[in-house]
């Protein structure tokens, strides 16, 4: 006997024996076990989930010799006959090739027709979105009301294709993708059966390469056996199926983790020497973080879906939560900019250096290791924090004795937001009078060197310090000794207004340097706003007509907005007044100061505008005049100016607002007036 594939020898041939679908199978049983049977079933989803195999059972339900239940005996001639598909009252149709209407119609002329042996005559019509609109079409009525001896299962993989009157006739069931747990579950229960030797993990692999589909599960388990002489092992579906071992992986997530730059580049070398999908490579490092953060947010929640369980928790203790969702969201975007690399790889080599150059900033509580040197050059860091967010400044200062007091001068060390290599800014102020200033050290001489740190626990805009009481004179220049606590100037009587104001301190100012712009105010640009009103202004509002349209004219107005004109075509009759009608010459006068947009092509396309409304052919002519009567722009522009000084007027009238005015103050601003028409075309002159 001929060897049968598992996907046709394991076919299901009862509801028992099917494997997931359980709201499908719940509201089918109980449909036949309380013979309340619709005349049409329509199954939807992707290949391979169970659509045609559910309508043979359903045929073998209603047909079966034992009567009519959701559990067929399997063992009477019909339900043998279907299940070698060669039942005559079970005609299979595939959609796919026999599209035309003409086979449609040759199928239906049979429905009229009693079973032959069956109770029913079923009709399973397969990729039934494969079919042509008119087929649909003849399709519709017999599927709306078939002989009480027919009936109609239909299954597709695109639903969206199918009309909606086709939609409306059936009961749709959905069908849904088969979870990599539940095709495990069936390979190791079929292989088991078989006494084919597997492997949990390679199970797991094909379950996921399946995607959802349980033939393609069960026909990649059959090329598994084959690659493998007989057995399913990991080493070999991975192999066949081409993708990553996840060894390696770990590998590139441990040079990550140790900062070890020659390590990862390393393990770039390794994977590469397999001529890896690198937007793969990539995916696969961005389930493994996916399962890290489940690990790091509930443990329990790991599957040991690819034998590596234990591994993920033990990255998830080691690894920091944030340096997780950082890598996640750094490979996320990788992914997307991978394509516009020169090349994949190192398109993927400077994914992993982002990774490894960018860390988030240290926070407490989280678990952290001990990273090893980066392998940059170090003679570029400047191990100095900032000293405004930081703690510490480094100065170096050589012991000298304690200054006299000197109120002549006064030099103030100014701690503001530098860089990491800029050194201490000092400003010196001219003398002032003594009894306007609070005394401080003076310091004639400032010497930075990166040797001694000491700590701010102040800075100037935090609190302002008590005043310091003047030291002795100085016979020479020294150094200034460490500080301990920043120095607030207060305002001199020399300082201007503003300036005293801003160095006094206040606690509705947010704190230098903690913003990444600055915030602009409109009158520091050099913008001419003017101008911009007089650019507005270059298309006025239509003028007002001389006269009120009457005779022509005011038809004219009633005619335009029906031939539906628009764009510039609708402009220029717009613009334009009748003038003269003799027979089928009609003359019209189009303002002169929209001649820029007049052509032949628009004169012929409101010619076949008024052929079109007409029923018959004019000949039209436009001449360049001033009309003296009112044209359909400027009747829409009178109307909008009666609405709006309508609404204006009725919003100065308001009793509300009136009161809100006496009693607030308020003021209405006319340009917010509009009235609630004002969405109208502008075109339409009609009330």
């Amino acid at each position: 006997m001929s060897y049968q594939v598992l996907a046709r020898k394991w076919r299901p041939r009862s509801f028992r024996e099917m494997v997931g679908q359980t709201h499908v199978l719940k509201a089918l049983i109980n449909a036949l076990d309380s013979q309340r049977l619709h005349h049409a079933y329509l199954f939807t989803g992707t290949r391979g989930v169970g659509k045609t195999t559910i309508a043979r059972i359903i045929a073998k339900c209603l047909n079966c010799e034992a009567g009519i239940s959701s559990t067929p005996c399997g063992v009477c001639s019909i339900c043998k006959e279907i299940d070698e598909g060669r039942f005559v009252d079970l005609i299979e149709v595939d959609a796919a090739s026999r599209t035309k209407v003409e086979d449609t119609r040759e199928l239906l002329d049979n429905v009229q027709y009693s079973p032959s042996r069956g109770r029913f005559k079923v009709y399973l019509i397969d990729e039934v979105h494969m079919l042509s609109s008119h087929s649909f079409n003849a399709l519709l009525k017999t599927l709306e009301e078939p002989p009480p001896h027919v009936k109609f299962l239909l299954a597709t993989t695109d639903p969206q294709k199918l009309p909606m009157t086709i939609l409306s006739r059936c009961l749709q069931f959905s069908l849904k993708n088969m979870p990599p747990e539940r095709v495990v579950e069936h390979l190791s229960h079929v292989l088991g059966a078989e006494n084919i030797p597997f492997e949990d993990d390679a199970l797991w692999l094909l379950g996921r390469a399946a995607d959802g589909s349980m033939r393609d599960a069960m026909s990649l388990t059959d090329q598994a056996i084959a690659f493998g002489e007989g057995k399913v092992l990991a080493a070999d579906v991975r192999a066949m199926l081409g993708t990553l071992d996840h060894g390696q992986v770990y590998g590139v997530l441990h040079a990550l983790l140790e900062g070890d730059a020659r390590g990862l580049i390393d393990a770039v070398r390794h994977l590469a020497e397999q001529g890896p999908d690198w937007n793969g490579v990539l995916a696969e490092i961005l389930n493994v973080l996916h399962r890290v953060a489940i690990a790091q947010a509930l443990p329990d929640a790991v599957d040991n879906g690819q034998g590596d369980r234990d591994r993920v928790l033990a990255l998830a203790e080691v690894l920091p939560a944030e340096d997780v969702q950082f890598y996640y969201q750094m490979g996320l975007i990788g992914r997307r900019d991978l394509p516009l690399a020169p090349d994949p790889r190192s398109g993927f080599e400077m994914v992993l250096l982002r990774m490894l150059a960018f860390r988030p900033a240290d926070v407490g509580g989280g678990p952290r290791v001990a990273l090893k040197p980066l392998g940059i050059s170090q003679a570029t860091a400047d191990p100095r924090p900032n000293p405004v967010a930081g703690t510490a400044v480094t100065v170096s200062a050589e012991p000298e004795p304690e200054p006299e007091p000197e109120p002549e001068s006064v030099a103030v060390v100014a701690v503001m937001p530098q860089s990491l290599t800029a050194p201490v800014e000092i400003q010196t102020l001219p003398p002032v009078e003594p009894e306007a200033v609070v005394s401080v050290p003076a310091v004639p001489q400032v010497v930075v060197a990166p040797t001694a740190v000491v700590a701010v626990t102040n800075l100037p805009w935090e609190e302002q310090a008590p005043p310091v009481e003047a030291c002795p004179p100085l016979a020479e220049p020294v150094a200034v000794q460490p500080l301990v606590e920043a120095v607030a100037v207060a305002p001199v009587s020399a300082m201007p207004q503003a300036e005293a104001e801003s160095s006094s301190g206040s606690d509705d100012e947010p704190p230098l340097g903690d913003y990444d712009y600055v915030e602009m105010d409109a009158q520091a640009f050099d913008y001419d706003f003017d101008a911009l009103d007089s650019v507005r202004a270059i298309e006025p509002e239509p003028q007002l007509a001389a006269k009120p349209a009457t005779g022509l004219a005011a038809d004219w107005l009633g005619l335009f907005p029906k031939l539906g004109l628009s764009g510039m075509t609708g402009s220029i009759g717009a613009n334009c007044t009748l003038m003269a009608v003799e027979g089928d010459n009609w003359l019209l006068h189009l303002d002169p100061g929209h001649s820029a947009l007049f052509n032949a092509t628009q004169q012929r396309r409101l010619n076949d505008a008024l052929n079109q409304y007409h029923g018959r052919e004019l000949s039209l002519q436009i001449e360049l005049c001033t009309p003296e009567q009112e044209t359909p722009a400027q009747a829409a522009a009178r109307k909008r100016a009666n609405r709006q000084r309508e609404a204006e007027e009725s919003i100065h009238g308001d009793p509300l607002v009136q009161q809100m005015i006496q009693q607030f103050a308020a003021v209405i601003r006319a340009d917010s007036i509009e009235p609630v028409d004002t969405q109208v075309h502008p075109l339409i002159t009609e009330d």
